[in-house]
C-alpha cells in the first residue's frame, strides 16, 4: 500500500522545525530516520498533511560521554552507537543496537526516532528503562527533561506535545562491577522482537545484588518493569531460584497481544527463558567476563 499524499518541508535548523511543525498544526508529523514512521505511513495508520524532515537539523548527531554522564544525539542512528566507544563502557548498548532489524535499518534509524515512535515493539525505549534514561525534548515552550519511565504513555503514545521533538538521550554510566544484558526473541534479523529482555545490574562484595533494573519489550502497550521484581533481587546473593521468582513476578506483570508471532502463554514462556538469559549474561559481565551479545531466533 502506499502512503497518503502529503506536503514534505525540509527546514534549516531546530528552531525552524519547531516553528513548523507549530505552524502546520498537530497533522503535520517530523521525519528522521523514517524506519518507524515509513511503515506506519505505507499501512495508513496514520495519514498527516505534512511531514517535516529533521533527519539534517545540525547539533543532533552526537554520542558524549562526560566524566560518566552520556549523552547521545536523537539523530544518532543505531548503526553508530552500535560501533561507538560508548559500548566499552555501557555493553548493553551493543546489545540493542547491534540487534536492531538489518543493516540498511540500523544505518538510517535513529534513536530519537525509535523512543518518539512509542512502538511497543521498539528497542530502545526498554532498553533505555534499565539505564534510568532521561529524554530531552525541546518545543515552542522551550527545553525539558522527562525520566524515560514516564515519558511513554500508551502504545504509539507519548508526553511530547505539539511541534515538541527529541533532541537527546541522558544517562549515567553504570558504576564498577555492572553488567547488562538485552535479549530479543525474534522471527528474523529484519523482524521487530516477539519479546525482550533487558537487564542491568551491580555486584557488591560477595557477588551481592545491590542495584537492578528490569524491563519486558513487547510485553504489553509500553515496556514493563516490576517494583516486586526488582525488591526480590536487590540486597540478595543472585542465585538461581531467586532469579526464577523474579522472572515470575516480572512476566506476571506483563500482557503480551496474541498476534501472527504467537499467543500469549507463548510469549510469557519466551520472557521467562530470556530473562534466565540475558540475568546470567548480566552477571557474568558485572564479574568483568567480556561477552559478545545476540538474540534468539526461531
Amino acid at each position: 500500500m502506499y502512503p497518503a499524499p502529503f506536503c514534505y518541508h525540509r527546514p534549516g535548523s531546530l528552531k525552524e522545525a519547531v516553528g513548523l511543525l507549530s505552524e502546520l498544526g498537530e497533522a503535520a508529523k517530523p521525519l528522521a530516520g523514517g524506519q518507524s514512521l515509513i511503515p506506519i505511513l505505507k499501512l495508513r495508520m496514520d495519514e498527516p498533511s505534512d511531514l517535516v524532515d529533521i533527519s539534517r537539523l545540525p547539533g543532533l548527531h552526537f554520542m558524549q560521554n562526560d566524566d560518566g554522564n552520556v549523552r547521545i544525539g536523537a539523530l544518532s542512528t543505531h548503526a553508530l552507537i552500535g560501533r561507538s566507544d560508548l559500548v566499552g563502557a555501557v555493553p548493553i548498548l551493543g546489545d540493542c543496537a547491534n540487534g536492531i532489524a538489518d543493516p540498511q535499518v540500523r544505518a538510517r534509524g535513529t534513536i530519537g526516532g525509535s523512543v518518539s515512535s512509542a512502538d511497543p515493539s521498539c528497542d530502545w525505549p526498554t532498553l533505555l528503562h534499565t539505564l534510568d534514561a532521561v529524554i530531552v525534548c525541546h518545543g515552542k515552550a522551550g527545553v525539558r527533561t522527562v525520566p524515560i519511565r514516564e515519558f511513554i504513555r500508551d502504545s504509539y503514545t507519548t508526553v511530547l506535545d505539539d511541534a515538541e521533538l527529541v533532541t537527546e538521550i541522558r544517562f549515567k554510566v553504570p558504576p564498577a562491577n555492572s553488567g547488562g544484558a538485552y535479549i530479543g526473541f525474534k522471527k528474523s534479523a529484519p523482524a521487530y522482537p516477539t519479546a525482550a529482555v533487558g537487564i542491568q545490574l551491580t555486584l557488591a562484595d560477595g557477588d551481592v545484588c545491590q542495584q537492578v533494573r528490569l524491563a519486558l519489550g513487547a510485553a504489553g502497550p509500553r515496556p514493563v518493569t516490576s517494583d516486586e521484581a526488582e525488591n526480590l533481587l536487590r540486597g540478595k546473593v543472585l542465585t538461581s531460584e531467586l532469579l526464577k521468582q523474579a522472572a515470575e513476578a516480572i512476566v506476571e506483570a506483563s500482557d503480551p497481544p496474541a498476534d501472527a508471532r504467537g499467543s500469549s502463554d507463548f510469549k510469557r514462556a519466551v520472557l521467562r527463558s530470556l530473562f534466565m538469559q540475558a540475568a546470567d549474561r548480566a552477571i557474568e559481565r558485572a564479574a568483568g567476563t567480556q561477552i559478545m551479545g545476540n538474540h534468539e531466533y526461531v
